[in-house]
């Protein structure tokens, strides 16, 4: 599993008054905190700052890689920020593009730059005709958009799919959606992999964290590979390393192991102490 670090966002308080104040230390430490929580990239989103998005996306993508090594992922609504975002992007590994959805005119904009800037793309389920309603929804715009990104050059191993979680307190079916929208998609595009914005599943109901990993795990059994999510909960980490051992996707427990032994798994509470 790769974590895509989501906490360096405009639409945190906390986050938005760093930018705004041009608060570097906070950044330059949240970033140092991600990177060792075990983070893969670093998510940046200053997508809050209307009329200097750009400015702001480049004054952030500076203070994180003074001090990580991270590749990043950008991530807003305009083309001009993600461009700007990715030419500063050092080529350490890989940048991530988030995000191309089905929209012509959005696919239009950002298909040139996944090979000017060589790199990943987080592909969004949705098209001109709106949100997926369904599983059947997703395969539909999934099997314009995946052709188009192959048809363009990019490589199946560059393409991550995000189904698009809709909040299950909005309609009972949102989890199962998700999951055999995942399932099939894999099966048409085996090479592809697929992200989902974890805590977009519990909005707004009051059992956020344990409905995160629970959906987390559910969805690495379809094929989950990406995850944008707070790397700080460490149970996050320590559910995905118990998930992809029982996939047979962690040879004898190796990375497992790795993960206890770096604090990934809270201490366990005697039941029987009381």
């Amino acid at each position: 599993m790769k974590f895509i670090a989501e906490s360096i966002n405009t639409s945190i308080e906390r986050i938005k008054e760093a930018v705004a104040e041009g608060d570097s230390n906070y950044i330059k430490r949240l970033a140092v905190k991600l990177e060792n929580a075990g983070a893969s990239y670093i998510d940046l989103n200053c997508g809050t700052r209307i009329g200097d998005e750009v400015e702001k996306m480049t004054w952030l993508v500076n203070q994180v890689q003074e001090v990580s090594k991270l590749p990043l992922c950008i991530d807003s609504p305009s083309p001009e920020v993600i461009e700007r975002g990715l030419s500063l992007a050092k080529n350490r590994k890989q940048p991530i593009i988030n995000s191309i959805t089905g929209e012509k005119k959005r696919m239009d904009a950002i298909i040139p730059m996944i090979g000017k800037y060589k790199a990943k793309v987080i592909g969004l389920l949705l098209d001109d005709q709106g949100m997926p309603a369904s599983a059947i929804d997703r395969i539909r715009i999934a099997d314009n958009l995946i052709p188009a990104l192959l048809g363009a050059g990019v490589s199946p191993d560059d393409i991550i799919v995000d189904p698009i979680v809709r909040p299950i307190g909005t309609g009972d079916t949102a989890g199962l959606e998700v999951f055999d929208a995942i399932r099939a998609i894999k099966e048409r595009y085996p090479e592809v992999h697929f992200s989902i914005g974890l805590s977009n599943i519990s909005h707004g109901i009051p059992v956020d964290e344990m409905t995160n990993h629970a959906f987390m795990i559910m969805c690495i059994l379809q094929g989950l590979d990406y995850c944008i999510a707070n790397v700080l909960d460490e149970r996050v980490r320590g559910y995905a390393l118990v998930a992809e051992a029982l996939t047979a996707k962690d040879p004898y427990c190796a990375k497992l192991l790795k993960g206890f032994r770096k604090g990934y798994f809270p201490e366990t509470q005697n039941y029987l102490d009381f």
